[in-house]
């Protein structure tokens, strides 16, 4: 593959992280070296992918090569979700307000709380007995 001219943007979402290359191109994307369709199988995780570009109404006009790691298959399409936006942001600052209008350009924060001690997860305490 040739290198061309790309714009980048990171995503990340709970343990997820995104690195999305945006190329001039075809349509087609592809995370760790397969087909989207291939990594993700549910309909709901395509369709997050290919938010941006519908809010945006570029579908079809740039390629996107994506490498994540981290985190399950929803946090990875949503990191996903979030670099494409960046990068779309950073490819024409006009798609800016319409990205932010969406929500997709905001970081979600929301991360597994941890583990107390004297608890069985974060906040799940033992049954209390009063004899």
């Amino acid at each position: 593959m040739s290198e061309e001219s790309y714009v980048w943007g990171t995503g990340r979402r709970k343990c997820a992280i995104a690195e999305v290359r945006l190329m001039p191109g075809d349509g087609d994307i592809i995370v760790n070296e397969k087909p989207y369709q291939e990594a993700f199988t549910r309909p709901e995780y395509r369709r997050m992918i290919e938010h941006p570009f519908v809010a945006t109404d570029t579908v079809g006009k740039f390629r996107v090569r994506a490498k994540v790691h981290g985190g399950g298959l929803t946090g990875q399409a949503e990191a996903i979700r979030h670099g494409i936006a960046r990068a779309l942001s950073k490819e024409n600052e006009l798609f800016k307000p319409v990205l932010r209008k969406e929500g997709l350009l905001t970081r979600d924060a929301r991360v597994k709380e941890r583990k107390k001690y004297g608890l069985k997860r974060a906040r799940k305490a033992p049954q209390y007995t009063k004899r």
